[in-house]
């Protein structure tokens, strides 16, 4: 399943995230998950298992054209100028020519630096080092105010999202700005699993919790990236779309919103 972002460049909604994997243990885990299906996957250069993850693409043999591969600028390299620095590094440490999609990883707001920062990611992405701009942890604020700057509007919000977090504020202004919404720890880090409506959703469907949660941000069309290092639990969260919630399931779930936050707030959050 995939969705076509505002620049016309097409992601898939279902991707692998890398996020905590140490970088030894990365290339068999992003591994795993090419072999089972997965074409989409999501680092960062803080992560510090870029290498892990080009390692993996360059033994899967699988065409390039056929891999989605996002990485985010830190908050230290927030500029014009140090962002190509950094996405470079990147590219060396990933082993490609260019990513598919390059995010702002925090606006960390204390410095205004994201604003020049994206300005250096649209040069990015005219030199072909990247094939999509957009940003992660970016409040309603923070997207109008790269919005305001009269150039490309972000493809992407990669946010915090979860049964427990709907961050609706957020989901609704990348809406308004033709946005895609990108859901991270989108399981809460398993802390809704055990919630009455998913349990009774995962019993009436065959499923298990997991695969409810994932199904259900699915459906309303945000693109997420489950992490796992578990094979088996890596092929479950793929294994997706053989159901469908019904709309009192997804309501159900919707309700769940207890403004759970398990990582920093993004007005606050400088790094």
């Amino acid at each position: 399943m995939n969705i076509t972002l505002n620049d016309g460049v097409v992601m898939p909604q279902l991707g692998f995230g890398v996020f905590q994997i140490p970088d030894a243990e990365t290339t068999a885990a992003v591994s795993t998950a090419l072999a089972t299906g997965y074409r989409s996957i999501d680092t960062a250069a803080i992560y510090g298992n870029e290498a892990g993850v080009g390692t993996a693409i360059a033994a899967s043999g699988i065409p390039r054209d056929e891999l989605f591969v996002t990485t985010k600028l830190w908050i230290s390299d927030l500029g014009r100028a140090s962002a190509r620095d950094a996405l470079r590094a990147s590219l060396d440490r990933l082993g490609l020519d260019h990513v598919d999609l390059y995010l702002i990883h925090w606006p960390a707001p204390a410095t205004d630096a994201y604003l020049e920062a994206w300005q250096g990611l649209e040069d990015l992405r005219a030199d072909g080092l990247t094939r999509s701009i957009g940003v992660s942890n970016f409040e309603p604020a923070h997207l109008n105010r790269i919005a305001g700057l009269g150039g490309t509007v972000p493809s992407v919000n990669q946010i915090e999202l979860h049964p427990l977090l709907r961050n609706r504020a957020a989901e609704a202004a990348a809406s308004r700005h033709g946005t895609v919404t990108e859901a991270w720890s989108p399981l809460a880090q398993g802390g809704a699993l055990d919630a009455a409506p998913i349990v009774a959703a995962a019993r009436a469907h065959g499923v298990t919790a997991a695969q409810v949660v994932l199904r259900w941000h699915l459906q309303q069309g945000r693109v997420v990236i489950p992490k796992s290092v578990t094979p088996h639990r890596i092929a479950e969260n793929f294994d997706v779309f053989g159901f469908e919630l019904s709309a009192p399931e997804l309501a159900a779930i919707d309700a769940l919103d207890a403004d759970g936050r398990t990582g920093p707030h993004p007005l606050t959050f400088n790094g």
